[in-house]
This record gives structure tokens, C-alpha cells and sequence, in this order.
């Protein structure tokens, strides 16, 4: 043993426990590869860089979501366990049966995800495992949630801030949060991104009949807060905003799917449909996404809320120009993006005016390598390993018998 452990980074190397490598378990994500979702994404990056520093890792996913016969990806072992697809129930039902599952791979940390998820943080504990939170930000906000969810959430955050032995916040603005409601402090740790790969290929864009640098982009769930049909709205109405004529050969992009078919989902494509120039892909990854990002013209969230969007990251370290809705998520990127890119969330008149114009004033070149660049130096997925391991150590050192 003592020879395995000089072979592994130092920086982990006090991350062990009786002699061997710290054991993770996920709990609270549908699973990956290929899963749409930011929770999703962030598992997926988070738990392969763990891999990569030395930790074994473990993640429950949702049978329905993943390929059942992948037992592996990139070091990570993953566990499908059955679950429900239904909105209501899947989650809670995912997880109740997660705890008890992850008993059985005696993990040395139980790391849920999210705080719907950790409403059984305190049957964990019970159960005698010790127990990291990360609040990925207060999903009751989100409007999809009836008025029951919305306080079964609530009552997740509250555990979690109760029973967690750490919490982490994906940003500033959710750990203030916490405290302010439960005077617990909550370490930040934000969401990375991946250095991307810079398509050349225009696959995709014959594809869909797209052009180069003209077309807008927007990339998420079929979901109420993310704000797409106002989007579509604008968009539809761009020709009564100035400089309209200049945005009648663009076309608007937008990529994901509802995990849940809804009837905001079915009216979102129906409004959508009606319009040639509106194009969408559905669920996408690897080059097709790829492509996309690479050549858009400009990449829109109009979302109502948000953690910390990792689509934004996304579009920022492939140096695209942004226009975001005005929400403290979207703030709390640390970019000097000009004021005339943020926009009020909801407002259909302030959104349409800035998409034309934008299309009638771009802005500087190297506007976009300045964001590249400042978006891969802060928000790097090794980082925030690094970080979630010293949280790990911090529970075993403070524990230790």
C-alpha cells in the first residue's frame, strides 16, 4: 500500500482512510454520459477529475436515462438503480433507494447533488455515513414545481443545511443565501468548464441550413424558467425592432428537450414550428454541439433562474458574444461583459431590441478572446476537484475515531 500511494499526486494523498484511497458515492443526478442537464454535466466533469486525482468513485444513476450496459465511463463506476420517470416522484423515489444503496459500497463520503435530493440527508446520517451537500441553488424557484414540491424543496434545503457535515455552493450568491436562512456556511465552489475543441467542420450547420456567424444560439431543458418562449417571442417579432431588416437572414438555434414532455413543452415547439427560421435540434453532444457553439453568432440565455449556468461557461470559453437575462446567477460570472448584453428577464420589447441590436453592432473581436481566456483561467474543472477534496479531508480529519 505504501508503494500505491507514492505513485498518486500528492495532492490526494492524505485523502485516505485506513490506508486506502477515499470512496465517493453521487447521489441526486439522472446519470451520464450523454444526460442533458447541469447537475448532469456537473457529475459527469466533477467525478472524472476526482478519478483523475486518485479518489474512487461511485455514482447512482436513473435506469430510464442511461445506458444500463456501460458500467464505466472515463474511471468513474456507475450504478444504475430503477426509477420512475415521472416529475413528481422520481427523483424522491431515486433517492430513498440510493441511501440505502450506497450503504452497501460503505463509501467514505455520501456527496449528494442538489437539495431536492437531500431531504434523506438525515436518514444517511441515521444510516452512519457522512455526508456532503452541494446546493446547486434553490430549485423551488423554478416555476415548473407545483406548490407541494416547492415545499418538499424547501424542507431538502433546510435538512441539507441541518444534517450535511459540509455544504457547498456552486456560487457566491447561493452560499449568501444559505446563510442568510440558516446561518450555516456554505464553502463556494463554482461549477468548471472544459477547454473546448474549436470546430472548423460545418456539419451540423448544413444540417439545419445555418451560415456562419448568423444564427442565434440558446442551449437547455424544455422547462418554464429557462425562459425560451420569450425568446421565440422576440425573435418571431424581430422585425419591429430597429435594424430588423439587417437580422432577417439570421436564424435561431436552440438545442435541448424537455426530460418530462409538458404542455409548456408542447406549446414551446407548436410556437416554434410555425416559424422556418427557428430550428430545434433536440438534445445534442459531442461535435454536432460542438459545431454549434463554434460558429453561432451569439448565444442567448433568457432564463428567469439559474445556478451557475454551465451553458454560459460554455458559450464564453468558445468566445462567443453573450446577451443574458438579468438574474444574480447570470451576474455572478465573473466576466466584464457590457450592460447593453444583459437584458430584463421576461421583458419581450428590451429582448427583441438588443437582439437587432446586436446583430446591427457585434462588438470588437477580441472582445471574444478576452472571455475565452478569462473563463478557462477561473473556472476549471481540476479546480473544483482540488476543492471538493479538501472538503472531503476536512470531514475525515474533524471525524477521524
Amino acid at each position: 500500500m505504501r508503494g500505491e500511494l507514492d505513485n498518486v499526486n500528492p495532492h490526494v494523498r492524505n485523502l485516505t482512510t485506513r490506508g486506502k484511497l477515499m470512496k465517493i458515492v453521487f447521489l441526486g443526478t439522472r446519470g451520464f454520459p450523454n444526460v442533458q442537464g447541469g447537475v448532469e454535466k456537473h457529475c459527469e466533469n466533477l467525478a472524472v477529475q476526482l478519478v483523475n486525482l486518485g479518489c474512487e468513485v461511485i455514482v447512482l444513476t436513473r435506469e430510464p436515462y442511461v445506458d444500463k450496459t456501460l458500467a464505466e465511463f472515463k474511471g468513474v463506476k456507475l450504478v444504475p438503480l430503477p426509477a420512475v420517470k415521472l416529475k413528481s416522484s422520481e427523483a424522491f423515489l431515486h433517492t430513498l433507494v440510493g441511501v440505502f444503496a450506497a450503504r452497501r459500497f460503505k463509501p467514505d463520503i455520501l456527496h449528494f447533488q442538489a437539495i431536492g435530493p437531500s431531504l434523506f440527508a438525515p436518514l444517511a446520517r441515521f444510516l452512519g455515513m457522512k455526508v456532503v451537500v452541494t446546493t446547486h441553488g434553490p430549485d423551488y424557484q423554478r416555476e415548473k414545481w407545483g406548490v407541494f414540491a416547492k415545499l418538499v424543496l424547501r424542507l431538502g434545503e433546510f435538512l441539507a443545511a441541518t444534517f450535511a457535515h459540509k455544504l457547498i455552493a456552486i456560487s457566491p450568491n447561493i452560499a449568501a443565501e444559505v446563510f442568510k436562512k440558516y446561518q450555516r456556511e456554505a464553502v463556494v465552489i463554482p461549477n468548471g468548464v472544459a477547454v473546448p475543441e474549436i470546430k472548423t467542420s460545418e456539419d451540423s450547420l448544413g444540417k439545419y441550413g445555418l451560415r456562419k456567424g448568423r444564427y442565434f444560439l440558446a442551449v437547455g431543458r424544455f422547462v418554464p424558467e429557462k425562459g425560451f418562449h420569450d425568446l421565440v417571442e422576440a425573435f418571431n417579432r424581430r422585425r419591429d425592432f430597429a435594424g430588423s431588416r439587417e437580422s432577417d437572414s439570421w436564424k435561431l438555434v436552440i438545442v435541448g428537450d424537455a426530460d418530462h414532455e409538458s404542455e409548456y413543452s408542447r406549446r414551446l415547439r407548436e410556437v416554434a414550428g410555425g416559424n422556418g427560421d427557428i430550428i430545434l435540434t433536440g438534445f445534442l453532444g459531442g461535435q454536432p454541439l460542438q459545431e454549434l457553439y463554434s460558429h453561432a453568432g451569439l448565444f442567448v440565455l433568457p432564463s428567469y433562474y439559474e445556478g451557475l449556468p454551465i451553458v454560459l461557461l460554455e458559450a464564453l470559453s468558445y468566445g462567443l458574444p453573450c446577451l443574458l437575462s438579468d438574474i444574480p446567477a447570470n451576474r455572478a460570472v465573473e466576466i466584464d461583459l457590457p450592460e447593453e448584453r444583459y437584458f430584463h428577464p421576461g421583458d419581450i420589447t428590451d429582448l427583441g431590441r438588443k437582439l437587432a441590436e446586436f446583430v446591427s453592432r457585434p462588438g470588437p473581436d477580441n472582445e471574444r478572446q478576452a472571455f475565452a481566456q478569462r473563463i478557462k483561467e477561473i473556472y476549471d474543472w481540476k479546480k473544483t476537484a482540488e476543492k471538493t477534496m479538501e472538503v472531503y479531508t476536512s470531514i475525515s480529519r474533524k471525524l477521524k475515531p
